[in-house]
């Protein structure tokens, strides 16, 4: 095997989603032990399954990442059920409509019903900034008290390339996701000296369940925001779930990355490279 994860025990939040479930399945066919968390437990579970058909190892867990006291008793499941964690991945987060404008620009002439920056609903913007911000930090306040003691760590965040330049539209999700590039390398500089390594990746443009409509119509055909994605893409094309699974494997792999640390990997098929000319 290229990465060295066999028998490592390795939490996973969002783990009922796209992106965390292909994560999942991933690293079950490398021999980790996985424990699939998600607020979604039919989600979580359904990826286990799949996991364990293959040989693998994997528990889904129901899991309230907003909830610490909850995620103290799920800690301690995975415990019993695995063993200590090695490697977690923060994968929960996600944005919210009630925090997205309808429109790029603002114009003083916009139709009544529109969604401008002055409508966004305060509720929402907290419940974004919560679910990524606060849904990254809790989980890694649980479960690393125990990779504290470990001999080698890793904990890998989920930002996105909106962290880098903010999106139109989505204020508070761009600002939750620079939130998260900036935790990250707090949590490396913080664990330094431990033996626990912090790094994010930086996916790109995947189509998911809580984006598809955003980027396809009735037609399967590419809204304009979509063109306009795939205009600024050099690749020209989305990406796919299971191309950030090197990313994440490598800075979670000691062997491979061991004085990487407090990094954000863009995976993102040169969108971040690209001036638009």
């Amino acid at each position: 095997m290229i990465f060295d994860f066999k028998d490592k025990v390795v939490v996973i939040t969002g783990a009922g989603g796209v992106i965390c479930g292909d994560l999942a399945k991933a690293f079950g066919k490398q021999g980790a032990k996985v424990a699939l968390l998600d607020l979604n437990l039919e989600a979580a579970q359904a990826f286990a399954s799949e996991i364990k058909a293959a040989g693998g190892h994997a528990k889904g867990y129901r899991a309230n990442v907003l909830d610490k006291d909850h995620l103290q008793d799920v800690h301690q499941e995975v415990n019993k059920d695995f063993g200590p964690c090695d490697i977690l991945i923060n994968g929960a987060g996600g944005n919210n409509p009630k925090a997205t404008t309808d429109n790029e620009f603002h114009e003083n002439d916009l139709p009544e019903e529109t969604k401008t920056f002055f409508d966004l609903d305060p509720a929402g913007i907290e419940f974004v900034f919560n679910l990524n911000y606060l849904g990254t930090l809790l989980p890694t306040q649980v479960f690393a008290q125990d990779m504290v003691t470990k001999e080698h760590a890793a904990i890998s965040n989920i930002s996105s390339m909106n962290a880098f330049t903010p999106l139109t539209k989505i204020p508070a999700y761009s600002g939750a996701k620079a939130a998260i590039s900036n935790l990250t390398a707090w949590l490396a500089v913080h664990f330094a000296k431990t033996n626990i390594r912090c790094n994010a990746i930086a996916p790109g443009f995947l189509v998911t369940k809580q984006n598809g409509n955003l980027l396809f119509d009735e037609q399967h055909q590419p809204t304009p925001r979509a063109k306009k994605i795939l205009g600024n893409t050099p690749m020209g094309r989305f990406g796919k779930a299971d191309e950030l699974t090197g990313g994440v494997f490598f800075l979670a792999d000691h062997n491979l990355s061991s004085f990487i640390d407090g990094v954000v990997l863009p995976i993102d098929g040169g969108f971040n490279a690209y001036a638009g000319v």
